[in-house]
């Protein structure tokens, strides 16, 4: 079989161009309300020039959520099952919440995909993120049958834990309406509000 031929300088320059113009895009108008033309806009290239890149735009769509998969996994990746098991829940909901606050376009952009059924990903969700989440779950329910933590059922708290700091992310203007211009940044008072409610609900 013959080896990939690598890409020049100039061709990971627009490859990267055009992943940022999609991201912007895609996070906005989702997926069915986005357009090639949209994103050769936003990238600043000609779309004759984009499609040489990306034959349309389901395939810069995929490209993009499976390059971002990993980044999307890596805090649950880096839940130590040697640590203290009440500090490596709050430290994974911590970096969950750093991510939506770093990263709001990303969120959103799983989260119309998965509101779309997530045609494109659903093979990676039923593998890849059903397998992790498995094994943490496995950890986080050994720490309970060792009276670590208080018992609660280990896939439905990963859920709460994605629910709750995601949601500063995929419903950013909800928040900001509601919480109005005196409380720009919602995040510092986020992050003690779960801090409380976590160490509560796990504390033996």
């Amino acid at each position: 079989m013959d080896k990939p031929v690598p890409r020049t300088r100039i061709q990971k320059k627009n490859i990267a161009r055009i992943s940022e113009a999609a991201l912007s895009v895609f996070s906005t108008y989702g997926f069915r309300g986005s357009t090639v033309d949209q994103i050769a806009k936003q990238a600043k290239l000609s779309k004759p020039n984009l499609l040489y890149y990306f034959p349309s735009k389901e395939a810069i769509h995929t490209h993009l959520l499976s390059t971002l998969m990993d980044t999307w996994l890596d805090p649950l990746r880096a839940l130590d099952d040697n640590g203290d098991p009440l500090e490596e829940i709050l430290t994974y909901m911590r970096r969950k919440l750093q991510m939506s606050r770093d990263h709001p376009r990303e969120s959103r952009l799983f989260a119309n995909e998965i509101v779309q059924g997530a045609p494109r990903i659903l093979t990676l969700l039923e593998t890849d993120l059903k397998q992790l989440v498995d094994q943490k779950a496995a950890v986080i329910a050994g720490w309970m049958d060792q009276g670590r933590i208080a018992r609660a059922d280990p896939h439905h708290l990963i859920f709460s834990i994605w629910s709750l700091t995601q949601h500063y992310a995929d419903f950013d203007v909800q928040v900001h309406a509601v919480l109005g211009p005196e409380k720009p940044d919602p995040y510092p008072e986020a992050e003690a509000y779960l801090v409380t409610l976590f160490t509560r609900m796990l504390t033996p």
